[in-house]
């Protein structure tokens, strides 16, 4: 049977008086109940679903889509706490569990944690956990100096903020190379500025490259960093909706996304400027 907390492809064998039974291509099959298809089906037909595990911990199949797969690191949201553990909304109609030997710290409903999903050895079945360092490894290490890589925001430090990359690794974006605020679990793109002796990792979120190219630029730069790397402003908007949200003028900032353009760091368009 494919693996609980992974895509995969299986086709319509039957429809039953409450779902779907859905072979692979192995030749087993799997339920689907009605209420998690997000269509309706034809007997012969190929589909992509998640398995995930009911109540009673067998493999069930879904149509909807979870906000997180099997090994890897997402914020979730508690739905609930009980005397049991925690239970995370993940996109589908069964809870993800976290049991309290799972949580860094207690949960609270209406929270978000970074959650890791595995599976429990002993049950067998799809788990949360706040854990996460203990899926991170230092070796061996997938990533190389200047290497562009995705980060997830994690804890604070003394030294600045510790990041996952790519899923694998923790990193270290250290205090004065934070230019904006970093939200607790927000997806970041970033740089491997240094992976020291010991294989700890230090981050930058600026390319390399990138030059300080004046006050001006550098502050329209941060803005986009801010704004998902999209401002509506470009060369034809107002000067005093520029002078309002920039405090600069229109001819400055001509100038300084001028510069950004020359060193690569921005491309220009009708409906405003983004970064590369």
């Amino acid at each position: 049977m494919p693996t609980p907390g992974t895509y995969q492809t299986a086709t319509l064998q039957l429809k039953q008086p409450n779902g779907y039974l859905l072979k692979f291509e192995s030749g087993e099959t799997i339920f689907m109940p009605f209420e998690e298809a997000t269509r309706d089906l034809t007997p012969g037909e190929g589909i992509e679903i998640y398995i995930y595990q009911d109540n009673e911990g067998r493999n069930t199949a879904t149509m909807h889509t979870p906000t997180i797969e099997l090994n890897q690191i997402e914020l979730l949201e508690v739905k609930a706490v009980t005397e049991h553990g925690a239970f995370m909304d993940w996109g589908i109609s069964k809870d993800l569990f976290v049991p309290f030997s799972e949580q860094s710290n207690r949960m609270m409903e209406g929270r978000k944690n970074l959650i890791y999903l595995y599976i429990d050895q002993k049950s067998e079945r799809l788990t949360g956990t706040t854990k996460i360092e203990r899926y991170l490894t230092e070796s061996p290490l997938t990533v190389e100096e200047k290497e562009k890589v995705d980060l997830i925001i994690w804890n604070k430090s003394d030294l600045g903020r510790n990041v996952i990359i790519n899923q694998q690794h923790e990193g270290l974006i250290y205090e004065d190379d934070i230019f904006q605020n970093l939200r607790y679990g927000e997806k970041r793109t970033g740089y491997i500025k240094q992976i020291r002796p010991d294989n700890k990792i230090d981050v930058t979120l600026r390319p390399f490259g990138y030059k300080k190219v004046e006050p001006n630029a550098d502050h329209i730069y941060e803005l986009l960093q801010k704004s998902n790397g999209y401002l509506n402003l470009h060369d034809k908007s107002d000067p005093n909706e520029i002078r309002a949200r920039l405090e600069m003028s229109k001819k400055t900032f001509k100038q300084a996304i001028g510069k950004l353009y020359k060193n690569d760091m921005i491309r220009i368009e009708d409906d405003g400027i983004y970064l590369r």
